[in-house]
C-alpha cells in the first residue's frame, strides 16, 4: 500500500464512521450503539476469517473506530443543547 491509498483510507474510514454511525444514532435514539456494533462487526469479522492485520490495517480501521466515537459525541452535544430532533 503506498502512501496515497493510506492516507485516502483514513479519511473515506474516518467520514464513513461518522456517517454511519451519526445515521444509526439518529434512528436508534441511543448514544454509544453504533460504536459496540462496530467493534463487534470488526472483531468479529477479524476473529471469524482468522485475520491477524498488519499495522497499516489496524489504523485504517482505528479511525474508522474514531469516526463512530466522534458520531456518539456529536450527537451527544446536540442532545445537551437542546435538538429534540437527536
Amino acid at each position: 500500500m503506498n502512501l496515497m491509498q493510506f492516507m485516502v483510507s483514513i479519511v473515506l474510514f474516518s467520514v464513513l464512521g461518522f456517517g454511519i454511525g451519526f445515521i444509526l444514532n439518529m434512528i436508534l435514539k441511543t448514544t454509544w450503539f453504533p460504536v459496540v456494533i462496530g467493534v463487534g462487526i470488526v472483531v468479529g469479522a477479524l476473529v471469524y476469517q482468522q485475520i491477524v492485520p498488519g499495522i497499516w490495517d489496524a489504523l485504517i480501521l482505528g479511525c474508522g473506530m474514531a469516526g463512530t466515537v466522534a458520531s456518539g459525541m456529536t450527537i451527544q452535544t446536540l442532545r445537551k443543547k437542546g435538538y429534540r430532533m437527536f
